[in-house]
């Protein structure tokens, strides 16, 4: 059994950019995609933390160290500038190999420059209510 798991994110990253007269995909600043490991032309899935759209395309390249996370074509419907994504790359691994599998996550600051890399999400606390 072959099972589809999270590769790579980089968390919380503005957007800079929406064109919507554009063939399609979200430009990703270089340097984030290879601290992530994403590749130019990959499947990337993204969810809006600021409005709840989601969404699938392909990450292209941008400039490295140019902060440029711009969603293009009919995606940029589903954002507006300054609005805060989750991008995400899945890969299909094996089962057996499930357990030890650990993502690669990108933290960025509100600049979109990377804040911190880690392999592990933190464990929420839920408080009763």
């Amino acid at each position: 059994m072959q099972l589809n798991m999270l590769k790579c994110k980089i968390h919380r990253a503005t957007v800079t950019h929406a064109e919507l007269n554009y063939e399609g995909s979200i430009a990703i600043d270089g340097e984030l995609l290879d601290a992530a490991g994403m590749c130019s032309y990959e499947q990337i899935h993204a969810w809006n933390v600021t409005n709840g759209q989601r969404f699938v395309t392909y990450a292209i390249r941008a400039d490295e160290g140019s902060g440029t996370i711009s969603v293009n074509g009919s995606a940029a419907r589903r954002v507006s500038t300054g609005d805060v994504l989750i991008i995400g790359a899945f890969a299909v691994i094996p089962r057996d190999e499930c357990m030890a599998h650990q993502p690669q996550l990108v933290y960025v600051d509100a600049a979109n420059r990377m804040a911190r890399m880690t392999r592990s999400i933190p464990k929420q606390v839920v408080q009763p209510t």
